[in-house]
C-alpha cells in the first residue's frame, strides 16, 4: 500500500436500457495507510436529493489519505435515471414494477432495472463493516438520522453522525402492516441489518437546491463516523440528542384544497396530541375542508409549506420522543 494511500475510481454498470446502452455510476475508493475497516457510504438513490451528493464531493476534497485507516468506498450518483430526471422514482416505462430504488434491496440481477441496479452496488455494500445512505427530505424538514431499532450498532453510528434528532425505525416483527405494504422491508439499511452490516439513513433536509448548512452537516457527519470507526483519529463530539419513534401515523390531508401552516410552528418543536396544524381550505369558495391536528404528542420534524395539496398527501410529520438526553 503507498506510503500517502490512494484513491481510484472504477466506472461501474448498473444495467442496461432497452436500447443496449450501458447505464453506469462512479465508485470512488479511498484506501488509507494502515488497514482498518470499511466504510460504504452513498448518495443519490433519489434524483432530486442531491445535497447527498455535494457532501461527497467535499469529503473528496477534504480527505486526508495519509491519515485514513482501512477503506472508505463512496457513490455520489447510486440512480442515474432519478438523478437526470430530478426526480424520487424511474419512469414508469423503464420500471414500473419497483420504480423506487430503495425498495428492492438486496437487489437481483435477473429483476427488473432496480433490482438489477441495487444488485450491482450491492456487491460494494456487501464487503463493508458499516453503511451510511445519505438522503434529504422536504424543504422545510428537521435534519435526522434514521436508524433500525433494537440494533445497538446502528444507533452508535447514528450518535456519532451527530444530527440533533434520531429516530429509530421499528421493522420485521415489530413493524406495522403497513410498513410491509409500502415495501420498507426492502429500504437499503433494512437489507444491510439483516446481513449483519450496521446501518444508517441521515435526512439532511433540503432537495434540488445544493444548501450549506445541510451539506456541512453531512460533511462533519460522515468524517464523524469514520472517527468512531478509528478510521480517522480525533474524538466524536459529546452532542444533546434526542431519540424518537419514527413512525408511519403521518398527518395526511382529507381533502384537496390549499394548505395553510399555522404561521408560528416550525420544524423541530415540540406540539402536544390535537395541536392546531393549520388548515386546508378551498381555493375558490373559501370554505374550510380540514383542519388539520397532530394525531399524538412529540416533535413536529417535517411539515410541509407547499400550499396546493390533494388528498392522501403527507402535510406533517410528528415523531413520538423516547428519550432525551
Amino acid at each position: 500500500m503507498a506510503a500517502s494511500g490512494t484513491h481510484t475510481t472504477e466506472d461501474v454498470v448498473l444495467a442496461r436500457l432497452p436500447s443496449g446502452v450501458e447505464l453506469s455510476t462512479t465508485v470512488h475508493t479511498y484506501e488509507g495507510v494502515d488497514d482498518g475497516p470499511t466504510l460504504y457510504v452513498q448518495a443519490a438513490q433519489h434524483g432530486r436529493e442531491i445535497n447527498g451528493t455535494e457532501t461527497l464531493r467535499r469529503v473528496h476534497e477534504r480527505l486526508s489519505l495519509r491519515n485514513l485507516s482501512g477503506t472508505l468506498v463512496t457513490v455520489p450518483v447510486a440512480n442515474p435515471l432519478t438523478f437526470d430526471r430530478v426526480s424520487y422514482t424511474t419512469p414508469e416505462a423503464l420500471d414500473s414494477v419497483n420504480p423506487n430504488m430503495n425498495r428492492v434491496w438486496p437487489g437481483d440481477d435477473t429483476g427488473t432495472l432496480h433490482q438489477r441496479m441495487a444488485g450491482r452496488l450491492w456487491e460494494f455494500v456487501r464487503d463493508a463493516d458499516a453503511l451510511v445512505d445519505l438522503h434529504t427530505g422536504s424543504p422545510d424538514m428537521l435534519p435526522h438520522v434514521v436508524y433500525l431499532e433494537g440494533d445497538e450498532r446502528s444507533r452508535a453510528i447514528a450518535e456519532a453522525f451527530g444530527t440533533g434528532l434520531l429516530l429509530s425505525e421499528q421493522a420485521d416483527e415489530d413493524a406495522t402492516e403497513e410498513w410491509f405494504r409500502r415495501g420498507f422491508d426492502g429500504k437499503l439499511r433494512v437489507a444491510a441489518v439483516r446481513e449483519g452490516i450496521p446501518a444508517i439513513t441521515p435526512e439532511l433536509a433540503h432537495n434540488k437546491q445544493i444548501l450549506e448548512d445541510p451539506v456541512e452537516l453531512g460533511v462533519d457527519g460522515v468524517f464523524d463516523v469514520l472517527r468512531y470507526m478509528d478510521m480517522l483519529e480525533g474524538e466524536v463530539p459529546v452532542r444533546d440528542q434526542t431519540v424518537a419513534r419514527n413512525h408511519l401515523g403521518q398527518v395526511t390531508a382529507t381533502a384537496s384544497g390549499l394548505f395553510r401552516p399555522r404561521p408560528s410552528l416550525e420544524v423541530g418543536q415540540f406540539v402536544p396530541d390535537g395541536a392546531d396544524l393549520g388548515t386546508v381550505y378551498h381555493p375558490t369558495t373559501y370554505e374550510s375542508l380540514q383542519d388539520v391536528a397532530a394525531d399524538r404528542e412529540g416533535i413536529l420534524y417535517a411539515l410541509t409549506r407547499e400550499a396546493t395539496v390533494k388528498a392522501g398527501d403527507q402535510l406533517a410529520s410528528v415523531a413520538l420522543i423516547r428519550e432525551e438526553s
